[in-house]
């Protein structure tokens, strides 16, 4: 004979999946008698039984009629543990529409919980659109950070369907709406209008400059918003989140300087841009922009707008046109040949940047070395 405990429920912790708990209580309802303590106890499954005696089965039971009561237990058990993984992938995560973004999320949260970012590098916010796994993100995301939906149109929708307690729209921050930049702003004035007599600002992200990331100042502000809203979240991690702002803020500081130092030498070199996006960098580390080739990477620039161009660059008022990874029209190839102008590349996205504490650091230290590069060849 052979001793068998009698098992009358098996219960999944609620953290399980439905599936999970539903082939658990098929098991039980077939009435035959199984042994899962040992494997239960591993995956963290209770199993309650009504008395504790034995009952005695004959010991001529086949072996193969009990194998498929195994194996369903088995497939359960397992399907327990890959719910208790998925549960934990799904735990508080901060979500970032774009990689700079998530630089700064990552510093804030550094310890607390993960962070995770959309955009896939060499895309642009301008034209993305959202896939299957972006959705899911979202939707097991704590909170949401983007700029506005003035850049990621994409992300309209899905954060408009978020609660606001979750979702950080840096644009419409009280902190940050007194520093943004009409669109155009600080720029040459051969770009006010374009080659059909309208007005470019129409084609631009609403009427600001959305690159908020490449100001070292809202950045800051920025920092802030994340912290405050995960102390919200995590109220017993606020002396973490604080360490972790503090150290933010004593980077960027720190970085501020070098950069300052870095650009000094270049500060009053002309260059074009390939499209309005570094105003908020340029206007803080006083570089001299004589303008940009569009104010949208999916627009063109005009005809007269590339004469204006060609003409300064005939005139070498430009050291450089920079063009960008996401975007390298043959239109800057085309307007620089035959002058002595030089053709680098400013990537606004940090492009390979891990995440960390100091990646926003080398995201802005990244960019000032790619405009020293270019600019400094005439110096």
């Amino acid at each position: 004979m052979c001793p068998w405990r009698r098992v009358k429920e098996i219960s999944c912790s609620t953290a399980f999946r439905p599936k999970a708990t539903a082939m658990c209580s098929r098991v039980t309802k077939s009435g035959m008698m199984i042994t899962v303590v040992k494997l239960a106890r591993y995956y963290n499954i209770t199993i309650r039984f009504v008395t504790d005696e034995f009952i005695a089965m004959p010991a001529s039971l086949s072996a193969a009629l009990l194998r498929p009561v195994f194996r369903i237990c088995r497939l359960a058990l397992w399907g327990a543990a890959l719910g208790v993984l998925a549960g934990v992938h799904a735990q508080a995560a901060v979500v970032t529409s774009i990689r700079p973004l998530g630089f700064i999320a990552a510093a804030v949260a550094d310890g607390v919980m993960p962070v995770e970012v959309i955009l896939p590098d060499g895309a642009s916010p301008h034209d993305y659109a959202l896939r299957p796994t972006d959705a899911l993100r979202l939707k097991k995301a704590d909170v949401l950070v983007w700029v506005g939906p003035e850049l990621e149109a994409f992300l309209s929708g899905p954060a408009s369907s978020m609660p606001a307690n979750r979702r950080i729209t840096l644009a419409s921050l009280p902190t940050v709406t007194p520093l943004l930049q009409k669109g155009g702003e600080g720029v040459h004035k051969n770009h006010e209008h374009s080659s059909d007599g309208g007005h470019e600002h129409g084609h631009h992200h609403g009427e600001y400059n959305m690159h908020l990331w490449l100001s070292p100042a809202i950045a800051q502000r920025a920092a802030a918003a994340i912290h405050d809203r995960l102390v919200e979240l995590m109220p017993e991690k606020k002396q973490l989140l604080d360490d972790n702002l503090r150290i933010f803020n004593g980077v960027l500081t720190k970085n501020d300087k070098n950069i300052a130092t870095m650009l000094a030498p270049v500060r009053a070199k002309g260059y074009y841009v390939f499209h309005d996006a570094y105003g908020y960098f340029e206007t803080y580390y006083g570089l001299t922009p004589l303008g940009y080739f569009t104010v949208n990477p999916e627009i063109q620039p005009g005809a007269q707008a590339l004469h204006n161009i060609r003409t300064q660059l005939v005139e070498q008022k430009a050291t450089c046109i920079f063009a960008e990874p996401q975007f390298r029209p043959a239109v800057i190839n085309a307007v620089a040949r035959g002058t002595n102008v030089h053709i680098g590349t400013l990537d606004p996205l940090g492009i390979g940047i891990a995440l960390d504490k100091e990646s926003y650091a080398r995201f802005l230290l990244q960019l000032s070395n790619q405009y020293v590069s270019c600019l400094e060849k005439n110096t």
